[in-house]
Parts: C-alpha cells; structure tokens; sequence
C-alpha cells in the first residue's frame, strides 16, 4: 500500500527561505569589504584572504561545538530547542557579530573585525545546521531535496545583488569600485551598513519567532553519546592547527630581494603544509568509519558510510565551489583569457556566481505542487528568466555584458541536464558532476572565450550539488538527522582549504594549469554520486525510487 505524501508546509517554508537570502547576501558583501580591508589596514593579499578564511572556520567550530555538547550531554542541542528556536538564536548570534563589527570599526581594529565576522558566521552555522533539515522534514521527505533547492536559489539571488546593494549603501554607485573610491570611503558609511545588516538580523529573527505557521522542529529523542566521533573531530581539529601554524608562520618571511628559486621552494612548502590538511580531513574520516563499521557504539552518525561520504562531498563541493570563483579574477587578467583589468573582469565573475541562482531556481521547481507540463515548461523557461535578470541588473549597473551573451549556451546544456537528472539525487550528482569534469577539462585544454565559458559553467554544475548532497547524506540516519547535518556543516571547512592549495598550485604551475584541482573535485564527486546509490540500496533505501515516485 502506497503511504499518503505529507503535504509541504508553504507558510513555514516561505519564511524559512528568507534565512537563506541571508547568508547569500552577507557572504557575498564581504567581496567589497575585502578591498576596503585591504586599503585602510595596508593589508597584503594574505592578510585580507583573513577574512574568508574567519569566516568559513567559524563554520567548522560552531557546528564542532553544537556536536560537543551533545556528544558530552546524550541530547542534540539542535533538537532540544527545536529548528525553529535555533534559527532565532542563531540569527540574533549573528547580531551579535555586527555590533561586534561597529565596535572593531568604531577602533581601528581589524582583528575586531575578523572576530565580528567571525561571530556573524558562528551564528550562521547554528542556522544551516537546523535550516537544512528543516527544510527537509517541511513536507514530503521525497521533495526535501526540491525544498533546500527553494531555499539555495534564494540564496544565490541574495549572493547575486549581495555585492551591488552593498557597493551602493558604501560608495554610492554599483560601477566598478576604484581604488580612489576606496581610499575616499568614511568608516561612517561602514558603521552605518552593520548597523542596517544587525537590525535585518533582528527583524528576521522576530518574523521567526512571533509566526504561528512555523512549527517548533524539536526532536525529543535521546541522542546515543558518540564520544568516538567526538575525540576523532578534536584530534582533527588539533592536526589541522598543527598543518596552518606553518602557513601562516612562513608569511612573515620577507622575500622581498629573494631569487624565483628562494620564491618557489617557499610557495612549495606552503602548499604541502596546506595538502597536510586536507590529508587530515580525508584520512581522518575514512579511519573513523573504518572503525565505525566494525564497532558502531560510541560513533553516533559517522557509523553510517553515507554520512561520512557526504561530509568529503560537502568539503569537496564547497572547496571547488570557492575556488572557481575566487582564481576567476587572476585567471582572467592572463594574456590568453583577454588580459581582463578588475573592473572588466566583474561581469565574468557575477555571472559565474549568477550560475548558481540559475541552476537552483531550475530545482526549486520542483518543491511546488505543479502539472507535470507546467513543470517541463518551466524547466526550460525558469533559467532563462534568471539568465536574462542577470544580464539586466548588471546591465543596469553599468557594466558590459555583451561578451556574456552567448553564455546561454551553456544554461541550455545544463536544461538539457536537469531533464536528464529527474528530480533523482544521487542521478542528478552524476550527471552535474561529469558535466563538471567535462568543463574542466575543456577549460584546461583551450584558451579564450571557450575556457572562460567552461570554467564560468562550474557554477551551474555546482549549482544543485548542496541539496542533492545533504539529502542523500541523512537519508536513512533517522535520530541522528541533526548530529549528521551538524558533521556536514563542518565541512564548509572546505572553502578554506581548497581554494589557498589551488592558488599556492597556481604560484607554482600557473593559474590556467591550477584548475586540474576543480577537475578532481568534481571526479570525487561523481563518485559519491555513484557509491552512494548502492550504499542506500544495502541498507533498503532505493532514494532516487522513493524522489521519482513521489510525483509533483
């Protein structure tokens, strides 16, 4: 007997997605702050990398510490109070973090600042740690991948406008920010912005809390104590400190007069302290569910393979994603891709973070309860509506699109592909993550407007990997859903890593050649893609079975 499917809750979802324009609209501001930084403190282009590096850590630390406490208490904190209450807390943490952000900039001080920033991410961390699966259990468990789509393509709208609506409230204008605006900018301006980013914290914390539609998500079960998975994520987490100490350490050499072969031995120590920590992360989660399959007591979530290769897929994904994105600039400043100045470059670079907002809204179709021809037709329209709003609002911005135009060519291959996908998860990973690994590869091998275009399209690729990700991770992991979404929140971690081992490669091979890193990437994730089906299926789970006869 077919069971009934649970209708989704549209009134709590529409108030949960705007948590999602959030972090998309802070996280991307801090690409004009960055350059602000960078000038006012005299920071060098490590120093001001702090910043995103501030940022993703605290990812990694809030959702550690949301693990401890449950692991040394026996109850989820997430669960105890509910999805609903730790949104809340978690978006008044963040507003936490941008008076602590007034306070550093009111001083002059820009480790203030990181720790501003860093709270402002804690909080965040506490928010996608419930808000992912809340969105999940928010109706039919078959459409949950559909509904963190919804909420991931509000996002990348909030990461599309992020960086315009916070140029014009800083400088005034949304054209191409100069150094001479830069220098010219009041700190007024700055304290003024933070204060408007705490009162939107507050008011959606409010608008949270006093909605009757939005129901309390608590999870009254006991959590089994996994105090093995816990000392395994803290000895992790001391190696990690251990790899980065050398990192940050060697930035203090002055290599002002030193030779090309001094400069090179330099950037090679650099990048394999930075390998060192990945090696940590890989290795120190495939002994962990080594040693999970054979003993699961003590293990909690990471007894369960899906999991465990869920949280490198998350750290993969993220890394990848972060990496396109922040060696475009560079990229395109090379002889062979135009010889790009930053202000040329911007339109490339908003379209390629725009990629994501296209291919999230193609998924989100799918959380509404539409006609099977209503849903086809807008499969194919969707994308190309969010395509034109792209080429529009930057139009308007006053940049040069023009050499964009034909990129639409790659949104149909990826309509074509989400056709392909239907609506399954673990297919749709396949095929998004071979496409991946065909765009790198074109990248590599040419040069120009072709390699642009292929390297641009990652962010399609990537676009829909999140939810398919953490679906298919905490599917079937039952009153372990919030420690699991908890692991794969850590691994955001992800972004700081890949990206700095991609550009010490770049210091070293060149940043055309660099991008082999994105291309393995997108190889492990074509392999989750594929174990994780028959993982499932051992364990009685057929998802993509479960997602295709859901219907919607």
């Amino acid at each position: 007997m077919t069971q009934p499917k649970q209708p989704t809750n549209y009134g709590a979802l529409g108030t949960l997605v705007t948590v999602f324009f959030f972090w998309g609209f802070i996280a991307a501001g801090n690409s004009v702050f960055i350059p602000f930084c960078k000038h006012y403190f005299h920071l060098d282009q490590f120093q001001s990398q702090l910043i995103d590096f501030a940022f993703y850590t605290a990812y990694y630390i809030g959702a550690l510490a949301l693990f401890a406490y449950g692991a040394f208490g026996g109850k989820d904190l997430v669960g105890k109070w509910g999805f609903k209450n730790s949104i809340v807390y978690g978006l008044l943490f963040s507003a936490l973090g941008a008076a602590a952000m007034i306070v550093a900039v009111n001083g002059n001080s820009f480790g203030g600042m990181l720790m501003g920033l860093f709270i402002v991410a804690l909080g965040f961390s506490l928010q996608q740690t419930a808000a992912q699966p809340f969105a999940i259990s928010l109706g039919d468990p078959a459409t949950g991948t559909s509904r963190v789509n919804l909420g991931g393509g509000v996002n990348s709208f909030g990461t599309s406008i992020g960086p315009l609506v916070v140029a014009f409230a800083l400088f005034g204008t949304t054209a191409a920010i100069t150094d001479e605006k830069i220098a010219a900018l009041s700190l007024s301006k700055v304290i003024q912005l933070y204060m408007f980013v705490g009162i939107l914290f507050i008011g959606a914390a409010a608008m949270f809390y006093f909605s009757k539609k939005v129901p309390s998500g608590k999870l009254l079960e006991k959590t089994e104590k996994a105090n093995k998975a816990l000392y395994t994520l803290l000895i992790m987490t001391v190696l990690l400190v251990v790899m980065f100490v050398p990192v940050f350490d060697s930035y203090k050499t002055d290599l002002t007069n030193a030779t090309a072969d001094e400069k090179h031995a330099m950037e090679s120590y650099r990048l394999k302290w930075l390998i060192g920590a990945l090696l940590v992360v890989v290795a120190g989660l495939i002994i962990a569910n080594t040693s999970a399959r054979k003993k699961p007591e003590g293990w909690g979530a990471m007894q369960y393979p899906q999991l465990v290769l869920g949280m490198l897929a998350i750290f993969v994904y993220v890394g990848v994603e972060v990496a396109i994105g922040s060696n475009l600039g560079e990229l395109l400043r090379q002889e062979s891709f135009g010889s790009h100045s930053a202000s040329e470059a911007t339109p490339f670079i908003v379209m390629y973070w725009g990629s994501l907002m296209i291919g999230r809204w193609t998924g989100a179709i799918s959380a509404f309860n539409l006609k099977k021809n209503t849903k086809t037709i807008l499969q194919f329209v969707v994308p190309l509506v969010a395509f034109g709003i792209l080429i529009g609002i930057n139009t308007l911005a006053k940049y040069n699109m023009k050499p964009l135009y034909f990129y639409v060519i790659c949104v149909l291959v990826q309509i074509a592909a989400s056709y392909l996908s239907k609506d399954k998860p673990a297919r749709t990973m396949l095929i998004f993550s071979l496409l991946g690994i065909v765009a790198m590869v074109i990248g590599l091998m040419t040069t120009g407007t072709v390699a642009i275009y292929a390297f641009l399209s990652g962010g399609l690729v990537c676009s829909i990997m999140w939810p398919c990700i953490f679906s298919l991770a905490i599917a079937g992991i039952g009153k372990y859903t919030s420690q699991g979404s908890a692991f794969l929140i850590m691994m955001i971690l992800g972004g700081g890593i890949i990206p700095p081992i991609q550009g010490k490669l770049a210091d070293i091979m060149g940043i055309h050649q660099s991008y082999i890193i994105a291309a393995l990437c997108f190889g492990y994730l074509a392999f989750f893609a594929f174990a994780v089906k028959g993982i499932l299926k051992k364990q009685g789970i057929d998802y993509d079975a479960e997602v295709s006869s859901g219907g919607h």
